[in-house]
């Protein structure tokens, strides 16, 4: 049984807000959707809910109360703001020297932030698995195929440097291949880094391994690691033999759909346990 009444989905862009309204719906759950200007999917405009700037902090909060929601999830992809151009209400205003402050640590500080605000206002903030809990990665193949050895290898190698480089609030996915460290995902996010992978030349890319997990003590109520059919495509571009993203901890949008794809373009996508990539 939920432990909330009302849900508020604050949604970025991305098909991850529209898959959550979708299931909601579909469980005949109530649901108030603040969509975030200029980044949340326009199909989102049919769903019950209001057209937010990222700075009106004081008008999300207001209109959450004002619909009765106890609970909020945010999900999709959210762009950093120009700080310096920002358009905020004056309860925005008043967060922005303690956002500005988390920005220096990292784009997961900022959330935080977020977070603590709407649970200071009494709200429960919950991780998207709670709300659906089928995108959550179970452990083994999606598909037909599944990792050998040296993707093994290779997968290793990969979640070690997210796990290495946590502290720095670099990205949540790496691309190895062969032992090679093809690309590090930063600010530009897992589709421009699959499209640099793309951009190698001479097939270095080929046989890589796309890694996705959570950076050590993220906040895991928000910013999951994400692949959809989007991530399969391009990583088939660039040449992968496969995806790999850390089960339980990971989401996958429309499983049936990535499996597909990925055994069209013979690729592997596969769930890893924290002892499967565990330094040997």
């Amino acid at each position: 049984m939920a432990r909330w009444r009302k849900l508020g989905v604050i949604a970025g862009g991305g098909a991850l807000p529209v898959r959550i309204t979708t299931a909601c719906a579909a469980q005949g759950a109530d649901l108030h959707v603040i969509r975030l200007a200029g980044m949340a999917d326009p199909v989102l405009a049919d769903a019950p809910g209001d057209d937010c700037a990222i700075g009106e902090a004081g008008k999300i909060i207001r209109i959450l109360k004002q619909e009765n929601c106890d609970a909020a999830v945010f999900a999709g992809l959210v762009q950093r703001p120009d700080f310096s151009a920002l358009k905020a209400d004056w309860r925005g205003a008043a967060l922005l020297p303690k956002v500005i402050a988390a920005a220096a640590r990292g784009d997961g500080a900022i959330l935080s932030v977020l977070v603590e605000t709407l649970e200071s206002e009494g709200l429960i903030v919950i991780g998207v698995e709670e709300v659906v809990q089928e995108l959550t990665a179970r452990p083994g193949a999606f598909g037909s195929r599944t990792p050998e050895e040296a993707n093994f290898a290779d997968m290793r190698k990969a979640a070690e440097i997210v796990h290495a480089l946590g502290p720095f609030d670099v990205g949540q996915g790496a691309v190895v291949a062969n032992g090679l460290v093809l690309a590090i995902e930063a600010a530009e996010g897992t589709d421009a880094m699959l499209d640099r992978c793309a951009a190698l030349h001479n097939g270095v890319s080929h046989g890589g391994v796309l890694v996705k997990r959570p950076k050590p003590g993220q906040e895991l109520r928000i910013d999951l690691p994400v692949i959809g059919a989007e991530t399969i495509r391009r990583a088939a571009k660039a040449g992968l033999a496969g995806v790999a993203i850390e089960a339980g901890v990971a989401l996958i949008i429309d499983a049936e759909e990535v499996a597909a794809l990925a055994d069209e373009a013979g690729l592997f996508v596969y769930g890893f346990t924290a002892q499967e990539v565990a330094p040997r």
